[in-house]
């Protein structure tokens, strides 16, 4: 066997976690689109094959963000380097500070902490933020966790965090459990998105809505995306997961 087949014959050793929500019309999404919808253009019955049309946004579900989703100039989903499509994953575990607060926003006190226990982040790395959230996600109140003024309240990435993962660190894509980069308390106080507008600019990728990130270690994994190649996108629903020891 090569060197490949011998790393897969070992890959498939090892334990495999799905990263990916089931998407549906169900599913909790952004609240400026609209939720997925479909018809069904043939059936086994009657056409002796099945077939369906789907009107979907580019970001729905587990999605990845390219960086012209915000960002004018940079690469859209067809130019990203697919050798990105697999990378070492690290992941910051903060459920329990989450759970406590909402509104957590990740420090970098937070990311030289882990690092003191973990050793530094590598270069090139895909770091998430493990906050629990999607424990929500068949909740939509939970999920979007309104007040009653109709100010969210749910956790993200500090812009300082975002700038160190970037300059110091040179990762190469960072994801999390919720819609946005941001906390949400931070976006408004913003009037933005400054994290994810920070992050996009640096022509990095992110993935969003991530799932069963608590089942993964901090460190010693890696990050699979499966992600199609649609000219001109933004963005668009993923299967991501991961494999890690066994």
């Amino acid at each position: 066997m090569s060197k490949i087949t011998e790393s897969i014959a070992f890959l498939q050793q090892q334990k495999w976690i799905d990263l990916t929500h089931t998407v549906s019309a169900e599913i909790p999404y952004f609240q400026s689109f609209r939720p997925l919808s479909e018809e069904t253009l043939c059936t086994l019955e009657a056409d002796g094959f099945y077939a369906k049309e789907y009107h979907v946004v580019t970001q729905y579900g587990t999605h990845i963000d390219a960086p012209v989703h915000f960002a004018a100039g940079m690469d859209h989903l067809e130019e990203l380097d697919m050798q990105q499509f697999i990378l070492p994953l690290v992941v910051i575990h903060k459920e329990s500070e989450v759970a406590e607060n909402p509104d957590y926003c990740l420090s970098v006190e937070d990311i030289e902490a882990f690092e003191k226990q973990h050793g530094e982040i590598p270069a090139g790395s895909f770091v998430a933020f493990a906050s629990g959230w999607s424990k929500h996600w068949h909740d939509h109140q939970a999920y979007y966790n309104l007040d009653e003024a109709g100010q969210a309240h749910t956790p993200g990435w500090s812009l300082e965090a975002l700038k160190f993962l970037h300059e110091k660190r040179n990762v190469t894509a960072i994801g999390h459990e919720t819609l946005d980069t941001d906390t949400a308390m931070d976006c408004t106080k913003n009037n933005g998105l400054i994290g994810e507008l920070y992050w996009l600019s640096q022509n990095k990728f992110q993935v969003e809505v991530l799932t069963n990130l608590t089942d993964i270690p901090a460190t010693g994994g890696a990050i699979f995306l499966g992600v199609p190649k649609i000219k001109g996108a933004p963005g668009f629903t993923i299967r991501a997961f991961a494999i890690v020891p066994e």
